[in-house]
């Protein structure tokens, strides 16, 4: 069920639901591409349209966040469950040793990406890979990388690339790819090779896995989650008004007349 969430579409699905309809398109061949939102995506939409053009122009756009989840159900939506994209992406995987589906995977460095195929080989003894290769490849490589991919018929491709780079590669190829279902998957490849701890679980119930993140990379990490969680915030602040009757006026809120 598609629902708006601040202008950008979402997808109320479960996990189940979601994994049903790209199990179908895998076995159908019809295309399918998925993207995963959360916060710092969400908010970053609003300052590049090109970003905000390219997860708007996604087949399924899940709900991965738990902010995600807090902003619908503000809006007064109904959200079963948060599906945060390696969960999804995993569940994916027992689909395709269970089915014979082949996966192809794409990006990270090329330790981390051989690394990742070989965990899931070890956990999916049945599985059958059509390919991997690294993302670090040069800009005049990509239409290599672009066929490499077509010619593995691969019945899907998980994209481990960060954000806005894989969107601009999914919307720039996604036709001429000829996989019937695309993920991005950011950096689960790492997390399978083991090369990044997951958040514990209870921080994931709790909407708090960027506070982990920081705990892990805090020079990186702590502008941006200060910088997106605070915008994020004030959304938030604003669509609770908007829902409770009190609208902008003159820079303060006032109640409908």
């Amino acid at each position: 069920m598609r629902r708006y969430i601040f202008d950008c579409p979402v997808d109320v699905l479960t996990k189940n639901e979601t994994i049903a309809i790209v199990r179908e398109a895998m076995q159908y061949a019809k295309p399918l591409t998925h993207v995963s939102l959360n916060v710092a995506k969400l908010v970053n939409m609003r300052f590049d349209p090109i970003l905000a053009g390219d997860v708007k122009n996604g087949d399924l756009i899940g709900i991965d966040g738990m902010g995600i989840v807090l902003a619908a159900r503000v809006l007064g939506f109904d959200v079963k469950e948060r599906v945060a994209g390696i969960d999804l992406f995993e569940g994916l995987l027992a689909v395709c040793a269970k089915d014979g589906f082949r996966p192809f995977f794409l990006g990270a460095t090329p330790e981390v990406v051989a690394k990742a195929a070989n965990v899931v080989r070890a956990r999916f003894p049945t599985i059958e890979f059509a390919g991997f290769r690294d993302g670090y490849y040069r800009q005049n490589e990509e239409h290599f990388v672009v066929e490499e991919v077509r010619k593995s018929r691969a019945h899907c491709l998980f994209l481990g690339m960060p954000s806005p780079r894989k969107e601009r590669f999914l919307a720039a190829h996604r036709h001429n790819l000829e996989v019937p279902f695309i993920m991005g998957v950011g950096g689960s490849f790492d997390v399978l090779a083991g090369h990044v701890k997951r958040a514990p679980r209870w921080t994931q119930d709790f909407g708090l896995e960027w506070l982990y993140r920081i705990y892990q990379e805090p020079q990186r990490m702590w502008w941006r989650y200060f910088r997106t969680n605070t915008i994020f915030a004030g959304m938030i602040i604003w669509a609770l008004g908007k829902r409770f009757g009190y609208r902008a006026h003159d820079g303060a809120a006032q109640p409908k007349a």
